[in-house]
């Protein structure tokens, strides 16, 4: 099973199983006018998607923003992520942020440099928390579900 688990936001933190290994980054998504954001995601999701023959997306379920932009910001990227999906019949799950943070690092409150240092301990280099965030989501899946890389 071929999964792409994403952070979304303007730095979506990317990590995807293809073929028993696990590849990662980020993707910036910088705001140029009101819709290319958006439009630009979609694209990129949509190569993604095809390229690795995805069969599953999960993303981090945040139910809470420190502001209205980010809040803003996170909702359309995940309804464009759901309308893309469903375009492209692939099921797409939201995984709790608190449940990705404890399993990560024991604490569902753990913050991004804990977050980072977790991938660390499992023989990931992120970049950044974005890039952390989305191994945190795929490998939280991994165990939720009894599967293995």
């Amino acid at each position: 099973m071929n999964i792409l688990a994403l952070d979304l936001g303007t730095k979506t933190g990317y990590a995807i199983l293809y073929n028993g290994g696990i590849s990662s980054g980020v993707k910036k998504l910088p705001k140029q006018t009101f819709g290319s954001r958006y439009s630009e995601f979609r694209n990129w999701l949509m190569r993604i998607i095809s390229q690795n023959k995805i069969d599953l997306v999960c993303f981090e379920r945040v139910y809470r923003h420190n502001g209205t932009e980010a809040a803003h910001v996170f909702g359309g990227f995940m309804y464009m992520l759901a309308a893309v999906c469903d375009k492209m019949q692939i099921p797409c799950q939201g995984i709790n942020v608190v449940s990705i943070k404890k399993y990560m690092t024991g604490k569902g409150n753990a913050n991004k440099q804990e977050m980072i240092r977790a991938a660390y301990e499992r023989n990931f280099d992120p970049v950044d928390d974005n890039e952390a965030d989305a191994l945190g989501v795929l490998l939280s899946w991994l165990n939720k579900n009894n599967r293995q890389f």
